[in-house]
């Protein structure tokens, strides 16, 4: 038995060991994402990505590159201010603020792809309920319409570059206090408040989000399993009343929120079973060498194919992007 590409690992450097050769050839790897060590500059990029694939064509290649603090390749990039730049700019001047989102992420998405990156895990469609720590300034504004505006301009913009777009954190981290990097928070409200706030962008923008990354939260009203393990969530309100049909993706299983699961292989199994296409191990080799021995193991299943979220790059011009920078700079210092 072959196992399906259903994982997505990290390595640990700047180039390949021959151990991260060995598991980019597993056919249980489907997927890498980079983090801020694995990155110098743009040549060494350049080779490290070529050197991946050189071992396996067709993986594909991730990032947090959704800005703010969560942009992991910086000397040689543009830096992409808080998505909360344009909530606040919104507030100001709606037309502007649509513009420069549609900039923004034409520019993340057309400097990366040239990199052979195919996709930034962004962007994040959490409401900013002033409460989560972690999600902050990466949320868009409080407003779900105002959400499912700027979004919806910052898709377009990637795809003018040909990346396609992952939403997150499904169906919403933005209300809860807990980091579920540190601790599996509990949101305690009913499935109508959730549907009415948080849900809004997820179900207006569905169709446009080619990938979906699932919440370590539990929402105790729904069900007793956190969201990326949850057949309710992703079976029923995510395939059948949503009508969703692209990646799911958990997050990280590495993370405390996903700890409940058991063992790596159980946390994998988990999310599989519960309707996920594909899981992330981060920071974990020997985690992520069990998830790949359980993969195995498991017996094929119907799955939505991480090859539907490869970057198809389209040649963006250098007017465009140069106005995109100064955009992004403006934000950065607030001069808008």
């Amino acid at each position: 038995m072959s196992a399906q590409p259903l994982l997505m690992l990290d390595i640990a450097g700047q180039s390949l060991t021959a151990e991260d050769r060995q598991l980019l050839r597993h056919p249980g790897t489907g997927a890498l994402i980079l983090f801020s060590r694995n990155y110098d500059n743009p040549a060494q990029l350049d080779a490290l990505i070529s050197d991946i694939r050189a071992e396996r064509a067709d993986i594909l290649i991730a990032v947090d590159q959704e800005g703010g603090r969560v942009q992991r390749f910086r000397q040689g990039f543009t830096r992409i201010p808080p998505m909360r730049t344009l909530g606040h700019l919104y507030d100001r001047d709606a037309s502007a603020a649509l513009t420069a989102s549609h900039q923004l992420g034409l520019l993340m998405a057309a400097e990366l792809i040239p990199h052979g990156v195919d996709i930034s895990f962004a962007p994040v469609l959490d409401l900013d309920f002033g409460a989560s720590s972690v999600i902050g300034d990466r949320s868009f504004h409080v407003d779900a319409n105002v959400v499912v505006a700027l979004v919806g301009a910052f898709i377009d913009g990637m795809r003018a570059a040909g990346m396609a777009a992952t939403g997150k954190h499904f169906p919403g981290h933005g209300f809860v206090q807990g980091d579920s990097h540190l601790e599996l928070p509990v949101d305690h409200r009913s499935l109508d408040e959730i549907r009415t706030q948080d849900m809004v962008p997820f179900v207006k923008l569905s169709d446009r989000l080619a990938g979906m990354m699932l919440a370590h939260i539990v929402y105790d009203q729904v069900d007793s399993q956190p969201a990326g393990f949850s057949k309710i969530w992703l079976q029923q309100v995510l395939r059948e009343e949503l009508g969703y049909r692209g990646l799911i993706f958990s997050d990280d299983l590495s993370m405390v929120g996903a700890a409940g699961a058991g063992c790596y292989a159980d946390r994998a199994a988990a999310a599989l079973d519960a309707g996920c296409d594909m899981v992330l191990v981060c920071n974990d080799r020997a985690g992520a060498l069990e998830v790949l021995d359980y993969l195995d193991k498991r017996p094929a299943s119907v799955v939505v194919p991480a090859l539907i979220m490869r970057a198809q790059p389209i040649a963006v011009d250098e007017s465009l992007l140069a106005a995109a920078r100064a955009t992004a700079v403006r934000l950065l210092e607030q001069r808008y």
